[in-house]
């Protein structure tokens, strides 16, 4: 699989998870899955209370895990749910933490037969993830799913503001030329 046909299927964006028509938008969420604020509270906004009530039915998610539920109101079919580390300074598995997320929602868009995904800059707002390194772990895990799957036509990197933007078309640029 060339280079030029992961940056095909790997784009960054910059704008709003909520608005992206795509098959499943992934939810950075809390360990409740019961909404919260930031992209959490934003996708439960646009969704309608039907998300929440079904939200209620999962038990909570781990950490690092993911789960999978309707999209109601969205443009999204569905909403790929997954918590992502809270920072404590990069010496607690953060790192492998976060990559867990990524293969997590992966394996779920799998089994659903998502062809097209979008996810927001996970755990990078109140949980305090350094950008840099969280776009470079979203980045490398999006490439290695894509090399070994090719029947999802597309990834979304959806950065909220024109830094995170740039930090992730940086990573982008970096792994996809072999950094």
């Amino acid at each position: 699989m060339s280079a030029t046909d992961i940056a095909n299927r790997l784009v960054v964006v910059e704008g709003d998870i909520t608005k992206q028509a795509v098959d499943a938008i992934v939810n950075a969420a809390n360990e409740s899955l019961l909404g919260g604020g930031g992209v959490d509270g934003a996708i439960h906004r646009a969704a309608g209370p039907e998300l929440l009530e079904e939200c209620r039915k999962l038990g909570g998610c781990p950490t690092g895990q993911a789960k999978i539920t309707r999209g109601y109101r969205l443009p999204a079919k569905w909403v790929i749910h997954t918590v992502g580390p809270v920072w404590r300074g990069g010496t607690r598995g953060e790192d492998d933490l976060l990559a867990s997320c990524y293969r997590s929602c992966f394996a779920l868009a799998e089994q659903h037969g998502i062809r097209t995904i979008a996810f927001p800059s996970i755990s990078t707002g109140a949980y305090g993830f350094p950008m840099e390194r969280a776009a470079r772990i979203a980045v490398r895990e999006a490439k290695a799913f894509l090399e070994r799957n090719k029947t999802v036509e597309k990834v979304l990197l959806v950065c909220f503001g024109q830094k995170a933007f740039e930090i992730h078309q940086q990573a982008l640029k970096e792994i996809l030329a072999g950094g």
